[in-house]
């Protein structure tokens, strides 16, 4: 099996039939230095496949996924070279021909300013569970210098998935607490510093959020959203950035990820401590969240877009999504951004393993669509949470001028006047992930 020289690699990285697979962990492909390395992220035009999926039986779809063809030349590369040559072999036993190997990317290419290297803009707030149990073991992780943090365990009125195991130290989030349950958008300015003063919150407080998805099945279960955790964990970090949270940190994989680290679970409740103040107006980043007059402006603006993040069904109205909503359709004039399978899923957006998906997936789709950074971009769904769970996508790659439409589908069909549609849409109207 050849290995290449940094040199090679240089050269290899300018023809595009050749593909560069990652196996370091997500995190260090996002931009966090796991090995000490002199400046981290990933050599660009990488695809981020961790050594670990290959654990799963279903692993080899990800390389279907991401376009990692036999026919193709394949370089991997890692921290060291027995994760590359681990990766190199099962790739050879799937009958890839063309594997090489770099073993430099330690001491010569992280070490090397001059070549470039790729990286999540805000990785810093997608976080690891190394990084949360160094935090936790009283030690000073990379990237926090805060007086104080918080962790929550989301849930949606099921305060018996933060019984049955939580992360140690975590607190329970009800979103309801923060989304009213009237009309499922973010409650008022007033409520939000009750909720987060009474969780013990201060806007310079660093939040650590994760949840537990539970594989919700919408036609078995009466309220779905109890076995989606970590997609309500996603909208209330959107909501908590709104008011004025400066400092959140999302747990990439959400409790899936601490499990799969052998870190344990624990059953011993934790009650928050109040404070007295939350330090800072709501909400301190109105521009988060958009409300039906915006929403309706954006459609008709020559520089925004309102991305429908909904499954297809959905959207060309075969099925409401929820079972409280009668309604079926879209908006007229949103494009779609495709979530997945139903209102309580995100495929598209997150690895088989519940992490975030590879940024530039969801970036290069995106761009196909016309989605782009330039423009006003508001997500909505249903009620928010996964058009949240979007948003926090382009935030976390730094898109200037974002929004969720809290209204969502439901707040707007509930209106006569306001124009929906049903039928299968112009294909430029077509915007998968």
């Amino acid at each position: 099996m050849n290995t290449l020289s940094t040199e090679e690699l240089i050269a290899k990285s300018e023809d595009a039939n050749n593909v560069l697979i990652d196996v370091r962990p997500i995190a260090a492909y996002n931009g966090w230095t796991l090995q000490n390395e002199q400046r981290g992220g990933h050599i660009p035009g990488a695809k981020s496949i961790p050594l670990q999926w290959t654990q799963y039986m279903d692993w080899v779809e990800v390389l279907e996924e991401k376009n990692v063809s036999r026919e193709k030349p394949v370089v991997v590369y890692g921290y060291d070279n027995d994760d590359s040559l681990q990766m190199a072999q099962k790739l050879d036993e799937l009958g890839y021909q063309q594997v090489m190997t770099y073993d430099h990317f330690l001491n010569e290419w992280a070490a090397n300013p001059d070549l470039p290297l790729d990286k999540l803009p805000r990785y810093k707030h997608l976080v690891y569970p190394g990084w949360v149990k160094q935090l936790m073991d009283g030690q000073q992780p990379s990237h926090f210098d805060a007086e104080d943090y918080v962790i929550c365990h989301s849930h949606y009125d099921h305060i018996e998935d933060y019984q049955k195991g939580h992360i140690p130290g975590a607190i329970p989030v009800d979103t309801n607490s923060l989304e009213s349950t009237e009309t499922w958008n973010r409650r008022s300015p007033e409520e939000l510093r009750n909720t987060l003063e009474n969780l013990g919150i201060r806007h310079d407080t660093t939040v650590i959020i994760y949840g537990r998805f539970s594989a919700p099945v919408y036609d078995e279960e009466k309220f779905p959203g109890k076995s989606a955790g970590h997609l309500g964990a996603l909208r209330c970090a959107a909501i908590m950035l709104y008011a004025g949270v400066e400092d959140i940190r999302i747990l990439n994989g959400g409790i899936t990820s601490w499990e799969s680290e052998g870190y344990e679970l624990s059953t011993e409740e934790h009650t928050p401590t109040p404070i007295d103040d939350f330090g800072t107006d709501i909400p301190a980043h109105p521009e988060y969240m958009i409300d039906t007059p915006e929403a309706k402006k954006l459609l008709k603006s020559n520089d925004g877009e309102l991305v429908s993040i909904r499954s297809w069904e959905e959207f060309i109205g075969n099925r409401s999504g929820y079972h409280y909503i009668k309604k079926k359709g879209r908006i007229s004039g949103a494009i779609f951004g495709n979530c997945g399978s139903d209102a309580y899923h995100m495929e598209n957006y997150r690895n088989f393993d519940h992490t975030m998906r590879e940024y530039q997936e969801i970036a290069s789709a995106w761009k196909e669509g016309g989605i782009t950074p330039d423009k006003h971009v508001a997500f909505y769904c249903g009620t928010g949470w996964r058009g949240s769970e979007a948003f926090m996508n382009a935030w976390l790659m730094g898109w200037p001028n974002i929004s969720v439409y809290d209204g969502g589908w439901f707040e707007w069909c509930n209106d006569p006047e306001n124009p929906i549609e049903t039928e299968e849409p112009d294909q430029s109207l077509l915007k998968r992930i």
